[in-house]
C-alpha cells in the first residue's frame, strides 16, 4: 500500500507525496503528514552494510511512493556530491562519552543541508510530474540556517525563484554574511525587524492567503515551501538517525537491537521528528531527548502537557533555536491525538488565538519516548569549554545545548545508554560565542579574525563555507517591518 499525504487539520483525501512536496502547506493550514509510517522492509544489519547515500534510497522510497526508481536516485546522486566534504556524508565522532552526528559537512555547515541539498532536485521532478508551468516561489522563514541552505540549494535553479525572511538582528554575524552574499538571479534574502516567529507567522500567512494565491496564479507564479513544514524537508532527514543507529552497529558499537537514546537541540521541532518517525519505523531507540535553550517552550510542554508561547522572547547565543511557535510539533500533536484532523486543528486553533493549548492525559502517555531539558547560556557555554578542555573537540552552542541537557539528564536517570547527539552546526558559524566560552581572553576584530584562531587554537581548519564569505560583497540588503512581509514579496516579484 503505497503512502499517501494527508492535512493535519480537515478530513480528506490523500494525495501524492509529489503533490505534497509541491504544495508544502495544506491549503487549510495545515502541515501534510504520511498516511502511515512505514516500516523497514530491509533488516539493520542489511542497512549497515550501505553507503549513505542507498540508505537515503532505502528510506526515502517508501514515502515518495510516486516516484520512480531513477528519479528518486537521480535526486539522491544530485544531493549527496562532492558538495559535502567527507564520503561517509554524516560522520559519528565520539567525544566525551557520547557519538556527536556530525550534520555539518555539507555547504553551508549546518544540518539544514541535509535535506536542503535534496529538496530542489526534489521540488522540481515533482513540477515535472505533475505537469506544473507556473514558476515556483520558494517563501522561506529563517531563525539562521535553513536561510543559507534553501538560498544555496535553489540558486539558479531553473523554475524557480526563492525569497528568505530573516529576524535583521536576531542571528549571527556569520549566518547573516552567508545568506547577503548569496548569488543567483533567483534569490532574495529580506531582513524583517521583528523576531523568528513574526518571520514565520508572516509567511505561513501569505501561504494561506487565497486571494493572493490568485493573483499569483494570474502572473504564472505559485508558493511553495523550504522550511521543514514541507514534507520533502522532514523525510531525507529520518535518513541520518537510521544511519546513525547501523553505523554504530556496523562498527560494533552496539548489537543488533540494542536500544539507543538520542539527544537532538531543538527550535522548530522537525529534527527531532524526523527521529521520532525513525523510532516509528523500526530503530531501536529508547528516549528522544529534546534539548531547549532559556526559549524552553518545548521543555515547559513535555514537562506539563500544556503549551504555552505567551512569554519572554529570549536572543540567546544558539539562535536558530530562539523559537516559541515550533510547527513541526503539529505533526507530532494530531499522531498522538490518534491520526484525529479535527482534534488536532481545535488545539491549533487555541494556539492561535490564545496562544496556548493542553493535551489531555491519554495523549501524555503517547509522549512516554520523549524527554525534555534545558540548558541556560551560562550553562551552554561551560560545555563548551568542558568538552574542549577535556576531550579537544569543539562544540557549536546549539549542539552544546543538547550536550549539556545529555549529562543533566544522564545524572538524574543514571540511563547510560549508548546516546547519540545530533550535532547541528559547525562552531565555525558560531566563532564569537565559541571562542568566549573556551580561550576568553583570545580576541578578534570580527567573527572572521576570531575563526583564524579558533583554527589556531583547536587545528580544524577553517570551513570553505566561511572562506568563501570572507571578503564577499553584500548583495542583499532590504529590510521590511514584519508587516509589510506581502507587499514586499509583491513587489520583489513585480506584482
Amino acid at each position: 500500500m503505497s503512502v499517501e499525504y494527508f492535512s493535519t487539520r480537515t478530513k480528506g483525501d490523500g494525495i501524492t507525496a509529489s503533490k505534497a512536496i509541491l504544495k508544502g502547506l495544506s491549503d487549510d493550514g495545515g502541515l501534510f503528514v504520511p498516511s502511515y509510517i512505514p516500516k523497514f522492509e530491509s533488516t539493520l544489519e542489511d542497512m549497515s552494510k550501505m553507503s549513505y547515500r542507498e540508505l537515503a534510497y532505502e528510506i526515502m522510497r517508501l514515502y515518495f511512493s510516486d516516484f520512480t526508481e531513477d528519479e528518486l536516485k537521480n535526486c539522491i546522486e544530485k544531493a549527496y556530491d562532492d558538495k559535502f566534504d567527507t564520503e561517509s556524508i554524516a560522520p559519528l565522532v565520539s567525544a566525551g562519552g557520547a557519538y556527536y552526528l556530525e550534520l555539518f559537512h555539507g555547504a553551508t555547515i549546518a544540518f539544514k543541508d541535509m535535506a536542503l541539498s535534496i529538496l530542489p532536485h526534489l521540488l522540481t521532478t515533482s513540477a515535472k510530474k505533475n505537469d506544473i508551468k507556473n514558476e515556483i516561489v520558494i517563501l522561506t522563514a529563517t531563525s539562521g540556517d535553513t536561510g543559507k541552505a534553501a538560498l544555496a540549494g535553489f540558486a539558479d535553479v531553473p523554475g524557480t525563484r526563492i525569497i528568505v525572511f530573516y529576524p535583521k538582528n536576531g542571528v549571527s554575524a556569520i549566518q547573516e554574511k552567508q545568506m547577503v552574499t548569496q548569488k543567483g538571479s533567483n534569490v532574495n534574502v529580506v531582513g524583517i525587524t521583528g523576531n523568528f516567529d513574526d518571520a514565520q507567522t508572516g509567511v505561513k500567512k501569505m501561504f494561506n492567503d487565497k486571494e493572493l494565491a490568485g493573483l499569483l496564479n494570474e502572473k504564472g507564479f505559485q508558493f511553495s515551501s523550504a522550511n521543514s513544514i514541507n514534507i520533502g524537508r522532514l523525510v531525507p532527514q529520518i535518513v541520518y538517525y537510521v544511519y546513525a543507529y547501523v553505523t554504530l552497529l556496523k562498527e560494533e558499537k552496539i548489537k543488533d537491537g540494542e536500544l539507543i537514546n538520542v539527544v537532538v537541540p531543538t527550535g522548530n521541532f522537525g529534527n527531532i521528528l524526523a527521529a521520532f518517525y525513525a523510532k516509528n519505523m523500526g530503530v531501536p531507540i529508547d528516549k528522544l531527548i529534546c534539548a531547549s535553550n532559556e526559549n524552553k517552550v518545548l521543555f515547559d510542554f513535555f514537562k506539563t502537557g500544556e503549551y504555552d508561547r505567551n512569554r519572554e522572547f529570549k536572543l540567546t547565543s544558539s539562535p536558530s533555536m530562539d523559537i516559541l511557535i515550533s510547527s513541526n510539533l503539529e505533526r507530532l500533536i494530531y499522531f498522538i491525538a490518534g491520526n484525529d484532523p479535527v482534534r488536532n486543528a481545535s488545539l491549533m486553533e487555541m494556539l492561535s488565538k490564545e496562544g496556548r493549548y493542553s493535551i489531555d492525559d491519554e495523549m501524555k502517555k503517547r509522549l512516554s519516548s520523549f524527554e525534555g531539558g534545558y540548558a541556560t547560556e551560562e550553562e551552554t557555554l561551560k560545555e563548551i569549554h568542558d568538552l574542549y578542555d577535556s576531550t579537544g573537540y569543539v562544540l557549536d552552542t546549539h549542539t552544546a545545548v543538547a550536550s549539556c541537557v545529555y549529562r543533566k539528564y544522564k545524572k538524574d536517570t543514571a540511563d547510560d545508554k549508548t546516546t547519540v547527539i545530533a550535532s547541528t552546526a559547525s562552531p565555525y558559524k558560531f566563532t564569537n560565542s565559541v571562542m568566549k566560552a573556551i580561550a576568553p581572553d583570545v580576541t578578534g576584530k570580527d567573527d572572521f579574525e576570531l575563526a583564524d584562531n579558533l583554527c589556531r587554537i583547536s587545528n580544524v581548519p577553517v570551513p570553505k563555507a566561511v572562506e568563501e564569505i570572507r571578503n564577499a560583497p553584500v548583495l542583499h540588503d532590504i529590510v521590511c517591518d514584519k508587516d509589510e512581509m506581502k507587499e514586499t514579496v509583491m513587489k520583489l516579484l513585480g506584482i
